[in-house]
């Protein structure tokens, strides 16, 4: 599939991918930086979309790992599936408010998402916040990329430790939330 497609598709449902462009290298490299693969076992993707982030992920984790990737667009998912599924490697065309139900109980490692939070219904919103904070190890980090630091305030019901970061290497500039237990 070609990035032209990819792009349409971005466009044509912007109220569930909530971008203009997909996520800058820059933005995927600082994202990333703050997760530590070494020894994760399971790690979580929301909003797979283009794969950027997807490709990151994969470059940095153990070859012992598995990564459960949630997308709703049917269009994006054949895409990851095409270019990432494989036995660790779980393109799932879900809701992320159903990860309990993908992950069989297992405790999780690190979540990484690019979900737009803004534009999800708060019960789905608040849905995918609980589940998060109760699937994340205690050592665990959830880390979320957006474009407004308001957003920080949403995730302190459920995380107790929030630190954020910036970078201007993305159109449009972008926000960074770390947050642990």
């Amino acid at each position: 599939m070609n990035k032209s497609s990819l792009f349409k598709e971005l466009f044509v449902n912007i109220k569930t991918t909530g971008a203009v462009t997909f996520s800058s290298k820059s933005l995927v490299n600082k994202m990333l930086s703050f997760a530590d693969f070494k020894g994760a076992k399971i790690i979580v993707e929301l909003g797979g979309g283009d794969g950027s982030i997807t490709r990151g992920i994969i470059d940095r984790m153990d070859r012992d790992a598995t990564l459960f990737v949630f997308e709703i667009s049917e269009h994006f998912c054949r895409n990851l599936d095409r270019q990432y599924g494989s036995k660790n490697v779980k393109i799932i065309c879900d809701s992320a408010e159903n990860m309990d139900r993908h992950l069989n109980g297992d405790k999780v490692d690190l979540i990484l998402s690019s979900l737009p939070f803004s534009l999800i219904p708060k019960e789905s919103r608040t849905a995918i916040y609980e589940k998060s904070s109760v699937m994340l190890k205690p050592s665990g980090f959830f880390i979320q990329i957006c474009y407004s630091y308001l957003l920080r305030f949403q995730f302190a019901s459920y995380f107790s430790n929030i630190k954020t970061a910036f970078t201007l290497k993305n159109f449009p500039p972008a926000f960074i939330i770390i947050c642990n237990s």
